[in-house]
């Protein structure tokens, strides 16, 4: 069966969640972020599993856009950084996709290109997040240079918000009085909410809404803010117990001795590491379930391995599975663990094998009439 380490993903659980999104978008639609391989969960098989409720599809890039298009996916997609080159302009008419303009050079490669098909524009305006888009002081007037091409059929006013998971922060409200400013009376939908916008910041909903992270089924706040529904993890890691031990008070575990025991303490090691993804600075107490036991880690995790504390737990065994996140332990609780966000641990998945259940079996089987 070779090594015990697996991620698997739950389709079913990521259609829940899509739901739970568009609800919340009212009468709104929802466009399912499946960037940067959805997250680590895989873009073509969340695509797939989507295409037949999803209103559209947002991805970084004209690369992650392709490879939609080439499995089938016929919804819109939307290229949420545009385009780097006007090069790119030739496969975005090809293949129908929406763009986001937040600079002058896409202005200028956009009015300088002859289109065969309509394209819709979401125009991105930087109303505090300090990134990307243009200034409120001359949105107006690239809107109007935007709305001047002839095969321009609509433009999406954009924004996004920089502190949303702050529910206590007042910068999203400015940010929205900001946009609502300067977009006042220009024609065409809206764009501004992010996951967790979309639940804190019900004003800020608007025709179009981008959920990202709460379709993976992980709240984009912090773990003691509680405001959101229902969600189900799409993700579960997991791996197995490969090795237990007795070592008694003043023994050391993991490079740099960096963890003594201070009692007499029963070790198991899980064949989970830094090369599969799982963050080599989790600090030690970061909890790992097996059996339904929360137990904390110790020690330094290393490239194929990390140890946890069983002392007081009897009913493990080498071969017991181990859950590093998904269902009954968020992945909020170990990016706290690891001083960082749920965000980076999804992506940095890594060598693990990926398993699908049985919704993308059935999704895929009706690929072919999703055909473009």
């Amino acid at each position: 069966m070779g090594r015990p380490a697996n991620a698997t993903i739950d389709l079913d659980a990521l259609r829940h969640n899509y739901r739970v999104a568009q609800q919340l978008s009212g009468n709104g639609q929802a466009i399912a972020v499946v960037k940067a391989d959805a997250y680590g969960h895989g873009a073509i098989a969340c695509a797939t599993a989507l295409a037949d409720i999803a209103s559209g599809f947002a991805v970084a890039c004209i690369e992650e856009a392709l490879e939609l298009r080439a499995a089938g996916i016929r919804q819109p997609v939307l290229l949420l950084e545009g385009f780097y080159d006007a090069v790119e302009l030739n496969n975005i008419d090809e293949y129908q996709l929406d763009i986001v303009i937040h600079h002058q050079y896409q202005v200028d490669a956009l009015l300088s290109y002859t289109f065969k098909n309509p394209i819709r524009v979401w125009l991105k305006m930087d109303s505090g997040m300090g990134r990307v888009g243009f200034a409120p002081e001359v949105y107006r007037s690239v809107w109007e240079q935007v709305n001047s091409h002839q095969s321009v059929r609509d433009i999406v006013l954009m924004t996004h918000f920089a502190c949303a998971d702050e529910v206590e922060n007042a910068h999203a409200r400015h940010q929205l009085e900001t946009f609502n400013e300067h977009t006042m009376g220009l024609p065409g939908d809206r764009s501004l909410c992010n996951s967790a916008a979309l639940v804190a910041l019900s004003e800020a909903r608007g025709q179009w809404n981008r959920p990202g992270l709460l379709l993976y089924g992980v709240s984009p706040f912090p773990e003691s803010c509680n405001v959101l529904p229902e969600l189900k993890p799409v993700m579960e890691l997991s791996s197995a117990i490969i090795s237990i031990k007795e070592v008694p008070a003043g023994s050391s575990v993991g490079y740099g001795s960096q963890w003594i025991a201070s009692r007499p303490t029963r070790l198991g090691v899980v064949a989970m590491g830094y090369a599969d993804g799982y963050p080599r600075h989790a600090a030690n107490g970061t909890p790992v379930l097996i059996n339904g036991h929360k137990v904390p880690l110790v020690g330094r995790v290393s490239m194929d391995m990390l140890t946890v504390d069983l002392t007081g737990v009897t009913d493990v065994k080498i071969g017991d599975r181990s859950v590093l996140w998904g269902k009954g332990l968020s992945i909020n609780e170990v990016a706290e663990g690891a001083n960082t966000i749920p965000y980076q641990l999804l992506c940095n998945l890594n060598r693990v094998p990926v398993h699908y259940n049985e919704e993308l079996e059935r999704a895929l089987s009706n690929s072919d009439s999703l055909a473009v």
